[in-house]
């Protein structure tokens, strides 16, 4: 997992909504990735939000992939498209790493998802950096927890047997 001063950790200011989640399960590092990283998955447990793939399955994911969250309802919906700029799956015998960056108009930042095996298992770790345009900085605490919440919800959901 990435520690600060490795490769992924990023200087940042102290007024962004950085959050990160971790999360131990059974499931094989592979499994473990399979599920973290079906798209469109995400979307049954993020509240009024669906997921798109671009290019759609079944063609391969990897770097310039495009994953777009909408969210919302009717006019109140927008779109929060990510790219995939690093993709390396995780094996049984090497850790994985995903980094998605934010392309948006309403939702800015990045994210990243490390799994590797640990102790039978393995390990998630999502970490994100996420502002709303527009949106005082005065916010970003409110934002982080927010985050938090939704994200590590539906981590720990899709990682949940049965798949």
């Amino acid at each position: 997992m990435a520690e600060p001063g490795s490769r992924w950790s990023k200087p940042y200011a102290l007024a962004v909504a950085l959050f990160q989640i971790e999360r131990r399960t059974l499931l094989t590092a592979p499994e473990a990735w399979r599920r973290v990283t079906d798209w469109p998955r995400h979307g049954a447990y993020v509240p009024l939000t669906k997921i798109t793939v671009d290019p759609p399955a079944p063609e391969p994911v990897g770097p310039g992939t495009l994953v777009v969250a909408r969210t919302g309802v009717g006019r109140a919906a927008f779109d929060d498209p990510m790219e995939i700029v690093h993709w390396e799956p995780a094996t049984d015998d090497t850790p994985g790493s995903c980094r998605l960056e934010k392309r948006g108009s309403v939702v800015l930042g990045w994210a990243e998802i490390e799994v590797e095996r640990w102790r039978g298992g393995s390990r998630v770790l999502w970490r994100e950096e996420a502002r709303v345009r527009g949106l005082p900085r005065l916010f970003d605490g409110v934002t982080g927890a927010a985050g938090r919440w939704f994200f590590g919800r539906a981590v720990s959901e899709l990682l949940r047997y049965p798949a």
